[in-house]
């Protein structure tokens, strides 16, 4: 998943530059540019800006459920590590043991689960300002 999303994420970046060079280099001054500030050629194929705002709003739901589930996931991870910290100071000195490495394994998982998430987090904020950049460039704001 990391690297779905961050190469997505710079693949929209690539698509902004692209954009917004055009519009800098003159594209957008006539009436027949019009036409070209509102698409984007990419391999000889015309690309809508609607359809990329579209296709990024649909990419942006998808992130954000599995943000969501990585959320409850590492909530629950993190739950379970406290209840075993807890749970390995109240039992008694011999039993101790099982607690620790039960403590042990899950902060070990943890780790993992909180940099996930982090990259999601980060990642789909970045993609919010991506959206509200495309929007800027669709309506001509960005010059």
């Amino acid at each position: 998943m990391r690297k779905r999303i961050i190469g997505y994420r710079k693949r929209i970046d690539n698509l902004i530059l692209k954009l917004e060079s055009e519009i800098h280099t003159g594209v957008g001054s006539t009436k027949e540019s019009k036409t070209n500030r509102d698409t984007v050629s990419k391999d000889e194929s015309a690309i809508n800006i609607d359809r990329v705002i579209e296709e990024h709003l649909v990419q942006i739901a998808f992130f954000q459920h599995e943000r969501l589930i990585h959320l409850i996931v590492t909530v629950a991870f993190a739950l379970m590590t406290i209840i075993s910290i807890v749970a390995s100071v109240l039992v008694p000195a011999d039993e101790t043991m099982g607690f620790l490495i039960l403590t042990a394994s899950l902060i070990i998982l943890l780790v993992p689960y909180i940099l996930h998430y982090y990259i999601l987090e980060n990642e789909t904020q970045k993609m919010y300002e991506q959206y509200d950049k495309l929007l800027e460039i669709k309506s001509g704001e960005n010059t």
